[in-house]
């Protein structure tokens, strides 16, 4: 069997918005996307949600970026295609599609159900792979890397969960901190915290905010219903808390001193980090050694962790904080990203505004 040319492969034409360079300005974008194969899904896109991810590498932060750059890891959509032996959606689902759309499904990390962390990944922004991402108004995907949606949960408030929620959701599962009567402390209320706050209190833990800023202790504790709020730069407040946490969950995404939240964990107590600051971490041993304490990353979740996550979501009616923005304003919330703007994520209307750009 011969090769097939590139019209024959990616014969499907698109249109979205794409960064052409480092600028991370984004302009229209017409480009084609795969034939719908046996095992696919194609989809109406809905809403896309954004964020400093998708801003880092649309100026190419990570020097990773492959340039036209269309943005969205974090889509929701309904089901307009789907190919010959597809099992688990019919046209006219509703469905998700989170940071990863391929895995090489024979290493190691594959086989033990942590696909997420498979050398070979294939995200759905094409910094591993050649895809474009969901910022568009149709998008195909192996119907094993697609999660039901729940009729419940709102589309547009719930599609940051693909990113914001397993990003969360994923190690409080892994590190037990998510048990009732755990006490844990959430780093940053910012798009990943927030929402962190929600899932562990859904999970029936305590719930302590950690933040440089005193004038988020009133939303911390009234409008997401954290239990206790620490300022972070306050010696005194983070003192009077030492020894208190089992776990802390830090969203941070700028550079900061992790030190001092050793200080709060208690013994064989956990730090999980998931932002990326922009200077290593100094961490001395002693505050590892002295109480057996764990630092630790996490990146997204298995498949089977973002559908358990979705499904716990609408049990639960957990959702982001959101601003619904039209296509033509996301330049402008790519900025308004720059100087933390944003209460708590952006999620782009492609349905309804895509079309008219």
């Amino acid at each position: 069997m011969g090769v097939k040319s590139p019209e024959d492969a990616f014969p499907v034409q698109a249109f979205g918005f794409a960064a052409r360079d480092s600028s991370g300005v984004f302009s229209p974008f017409n480009f084609s996307r795969r034939a719908t194969l046996e095992h696919d899904v194609q989809l109406k896109v809905l809403y896309c949600g954004t964020c400093n991810y998708d801003r880092e590498m649309s100026t190419n932060k990570f020097g990773m970026t492959t340039y036209p750059f269309v943005i969205g890891h974090e889509i929701v959509g309904v089901v307009t295609e789907v190919g010959s032996r597809v099992q688990k959606f019919k046209v006219g689902d509703k469905v998700g599609v989170a940071g990863y759309v391929g895995t090489c499904g024979k290493c190691q990390m594959c086989t033990n159900g942590v696909e997420n962390y498979c050398p070979e990944i294939e995200t759905i922004d094409g910094h591993f792979g050649t895809n474009f991402g969901g910022c568009s108004n149709i998008m195909v995907a192996n119907e094993k890397f697609v999660v039901s949606w729940p009729e419940n949960l709102p589309l547009d408030s719930g599609v940051p969960l693909l990113c914001a929620g397993i990003t969360t959701y994923s190690p409080m599962k892994r590190y037990g901190l998510d048990k009732p009567g755990i006490h844990v402390g959430i780093a940053g209320l910012g798009g990943l915290g927030h929402v962190a706050v929600r899932f562990a209190k859904a999970f029936g833990a305590k719930v302590t905010v950690l933040s440089s800023s005193p004038n988020k202790k009133q939303e911390a504790l009234e409008k997401f219903g954290a239990d206790s709020f620490l300022v972070s730069s306050d010696p005194t407040e983070m003192q009077a808390a030492a020894g208190t946490l089992d776990g802390i969950i830090d969203t941070i995404p700028g550079s900061h001193p992790v030190v001092p939240f050793f200080a709060l964990l208690k013994p064989l107590g956990k730090l999980i980090i998931l932002g990326v600051p922009d200077r290593p971490f100094e961490v001395p041993a002693p505050s590892l050694l002295m109480g057996g304490k764990l630092m630790a990353g996490s990146t997204s979740g298995t498949m089977k962790d973002i559908q358990e996550m979705i499904d716990f979501a609408a049990k639960h009616n957990i959702i982001a904080d959101v601003e619904v923005i039209s296509i033509d304003y996301l330049n402008t919330a790519m900025e308004r990203i720059d100087k933390s703007d944003v209460k708590y994520r952006f999620v782009i209307d492609i349905v309804n505004t895509l079309k008219s750009a």
